[in-house]
């Protein structure tokens, strides 16, 4: 037997191809919601920017913002509001004048750091040839690339 998915249950046997039963189908489906809830929350482009910046340690926001460039100060603040809700940033704030604000990543922000790289990794080596196939797929359908 060959496991293809372990947190699916979607096995396959030897000369018997898939087989996936109607509990395992439910299971599959929970897990795809739980990681589409996940996903919704991390996988925007600013929030991948603040979490890779936020990789070299603790910052404050105007740092954070001339790290990522191009983000407007209400994206910014949104985005490490939306992080810090999810527990993955830290918002400390010293009381000081002028007052000193300082974000920085849980563990379980560090925790996702593997996970973005992988993902970084993959899309260097693949963006090219998917440019590639869409300019040829829009051809073919005779639709505009975009």
């Amino acid at each position: 037997m060959f496991v293809l998915g372990a947190a699916m249950n979607i096995t396959m046997q030897p000369n018997e191809g898939l087989a996936i039963t109607e509990s395992d189908s439910v299971h599959e489906h929970a897990h795809c919601r739980a990681m589409g809830y996940i996903l919704d929350r991390i996988a925007d482009k600013w929030t991948i920017m603040a979490v890779g910046a936020l990789s070299h340690g603790p910052m404050r926001f105007n740092e954070i913002m001339r790290k990522i460039g191009g983000v407007s100060h209400r994206m910014l603040t949104l985005t490490l509001r939306s992080l810090e809700r999810e527990g993955l940033v830290t918002r400390t704030a010293f009381a000081t004048i002028p007052p000193k604000v300082v974000y920085d990543l849980t563990d379980r922000g560090r925790s996702l750091l593997d996970p973005l790289t992988a993902l970084s990794d993959w899309a260097h080596e693949n963006r090219a040839a998917m440019e590639v196939d869409r300019a040829r797929y829009d051809r073919e359908q005779g639709t505009p690339s975009k």
